[in-house]
């Protein structure tokens, strides 16, 4: 972990150096109302109860609820004891769906859990619009029932990203939650049945994929749950090939950059890919059915698949292949001798700018960082930015957490954030949905990067700043 701390910070110091903005882009901005202000810079003690408080809260169900039903519940019971304020808590798998049709008759959550790269782009579409209060003033309060600040309970590093800090302004909008590392899971169990290595460099992958499929027709090198999963990959795979400077000129959409050595690496990678990809893919990529895929794994028809830490929780109740057992690798290296790249990928807790009981918001988000919330979210495998807390990590964790101790190098942040455009869609239109078309032929290789050429252009046009 010291060396994942080390490479996280320094990479994530160089990225809110480098990055204008953070969060996919859009193309359906509205009129929004102004950014809260954010009030003093100095320490702010934690208010007395009210006791006449309600406060909403919409979180995500994601595989950490799964893995511990009721957690986001407890949290919120726990909250209350504390301070007094009493929460509904709004937690459901398809959020979006939930809170969407209210938030536009101008009825908001006071605090949502929903980090970026969800094929709606609902927290896209807020930090687009500029709809995000500021938390800047939340790291100096006191965290409710402790005497310590929520800045001394975060990581170093954590908020000073594009995905936290999407204006490049050095002022915080999004609060880091959970960080997993991200990487290519496969069936440990498999591998040491038939005696195979994992992977470290893509000539290594492709022997492997023609092998499998030789040996079983129905075994594929390669899938993914959705095409938003690509996003953590191509991250990744954008740092193992280029280093960190190519990946915050890509990031920030450098004129020339898809022009590259560097880029072309990436595309041909990609594209190959789409042809070692199980063909059914495509088809079940999408948020109603991406578990079907995931369940390929499980069923020994592909052998690796994009994913986080979750996926553990998300699937434990399927059904599997005898022998199944969870691993995971880093992306692999462009070239011998060369590192691999993991992915951080980070969930976000933010306010909305027009949230009915900000103060009260801003409590809660503080208290996320408190050792009781830390406590009850790690029972459901939800690993924070906070100190201390891997040192414990058993089993399954233990392995996923400790991917950096075993040479891959750690990538962080995301595209910067662009003005909305006519026609100009979000950067998972542009850069990950064409994969589907890539694996089930509809579009050819040159589209796809032409597209992302004329696309990258307008996006640096109207980059956020």
């Amino acid at each position: 972990m010291k060396k994942f701390l080390s490479l996280l910070l320094a990479l994530t110091l160089a990225l809110s150096l480098a990055a204008c903005g953070g969060g996919n882009g859009g193309s359906d901005a509205g009129s929004t109302p102004p950014p809260a202000d954010s009030g003093s810079s100095g320490d702010t003690q934690t208010p007395p109860p009210a006791e006449d408080v309600t406060i909403t809260v919409a979180a995500l169900a994601s595989g950490y609820e799964e893995a511990y039903p009721g957690m986001w519940q407890e949290v919120c019971d726990a909250f209350t004891a504390e301070t007094g304020i009493k929460v509904n808590l709004i937690c459901d798998k398809n959020l979006e769906d939930v809170i969407g049709p209210s938030m536009q008759g101008g009825d908001f959550p006071d605090v949502i859990h929903l980090a970026t790269g969800r094929e709606k782009g609902l927290t896209e579409q807020f930090i687009k619009d500029r709809n995000i209060a500021e938390l800047t003033d939340v790291l100096s309060m006191i965290v409710p029932g402790e005497s310590v600040k929520v800045s001394d309970k975060i990581v170093g590093g954590f908020t000073d990203t594009s995905v936290t800090n999407p204006y490049g302004d050095g002022v915080t909008y999004l609060a880091p939650m959970f960080y997993s590392p991200c990487g290519l899971f496969y069936n440990a169990g498999l591998f040491e049945e038939k005696g195979w290595s994992v992977p470290t460099t893509w000539d290594e992958m492709w022997e492997l994929g023609d092998k499998a499929h030789a040996e079983d027709p129905n075994m594929y090198l390669f899938t993914y749950p959705t095409t938003g999963y690509f996003d953590a990959f191509l991250y990744a795979l954008m740092y193992s090939v280029g280093g960190a400077d190519f990946f915050n000129n890509a990031t920030t959409y450098a004129e020339g950059i898809w022009d590259t050595p560097e880029a072309q690496q990436c595309f041909d990678i990609i594209a190959k890919l789409a042809s070692y990809t199980n063909p059914v893919t495509p088809a079940q990529a999408n948020d109603q059915d991406f578990t079907q895929n995931q369940q390929l794994v499980l069923d020994n028809k592909a052998l690796f698949m994009p994913n986080g830490t979750w996926i553990v929780g998300e699937m434990a109740e399927a059904p599997r292949a005898d022998g199944f057992r969870w691993g995971m690798t880093a992306l692999p290296a462009a070239e011998a001798g060369g590192n691999g790249a993991s992915y951080c990928w980070l969930e976000q807790a933010w306010i909305p700018a027009a949230a009915p009981n900000l103060d009260a918001a801003k409590q809660f988000v503080a208290f996320l960082y408190s050792d009781a919330a830390c406590a009850i979210f790690a029972k459901g495998g939800a690993v924070q930015p906070v100190p201390g807390l891997t040192d414990n990590l058993e089993g399954d964790n233990k392995m996923f957490y400790s991917i950096y101790d075993n040479g891959a190098d750690a990538a962080m942040g995301n595209f910067a954030a662009y003005n909305a455009v006519a026609g100009l869609g979000t950067v998972r239109e542009v850069f990950l949905d064409p994969v589907n078309g890539l694996v089930n032929g509809s579009i050819s290789v040159d589209q796809w990067i032409g597209d992302v050429k004329s696309a990258s252009d307008e996006m640096r046009a109207n980059i956020m700043g």
